[in-house]
């Protein structure tokens, strides 16, 4: 008895396949973050939190050449990554951030990016012990200053 040959997906229906599912992560994910992030900067800069999240981290962002507005930054790519580019883009608009300053946050977004979405999507899965979060998170942070100290030197 011979078996059936299987039968190879053509081109188009892999494609229109990985377009629906790119279309669901963008959808139910990305967009939703990036949404949340716009509609934070607004609030912040409308009840005037953001100019005292400025001032109070304005002297540690400066060590890295970003102003104070920059830690909000850092502060949302803990959470989320689409969230930070979403906050990112909210204080470019509102000419808080300007190209240099996304040129030095940009690899800190990508280093510690999502990581307590990842603590709980993959770290808590696995087992890892939670007394070990704290020094993962912190090398992730660690990295990210890093980053951002080069790029000052940098750009």
């Amino acid at each position: 008895m011979s078996a059936a040959p299987e039968s190879k997906k053509m081109i188009t229906d892999v494609f229109v396949e990985g377009a629906r599912k790119g279309w669901g992560i963008g959808i139910g994910s990305i967009i939703p973050n990036i949404m949340m992030a716009f509609i934070i900067i607004k609030v912040l800069s409308m009840t005037g939190f953001l100019n005292i999240l400025s001032t109070v981290f304005g002297p540690v962002m400066a060590l890295f050449g970003v102003p104070g507005e920059g830690a909000a930054v850092l502060m949302a790519a803990v959470m989320s990554m689409g969230g930070a580019v979403g906050v990112t883009v909210g204080l470019l608009s509102e000419g808080a951030l300007q190209a240099r300053d996304l040129a030095i946050l940009a690899p800190a977004i990508y280093l510690m990016g999502s990581t307590i979405q990842y603590a709980g999507r993959i770290l808590g899965v696995v087992g890892t012990d939670g007394r070990r979060y704290p020094i993962m998170f912190g090398i992730c942070i660690l990295n990210a200053l890093m980053a951002m100290f080069v790029m000052n030197l940098l750009v």
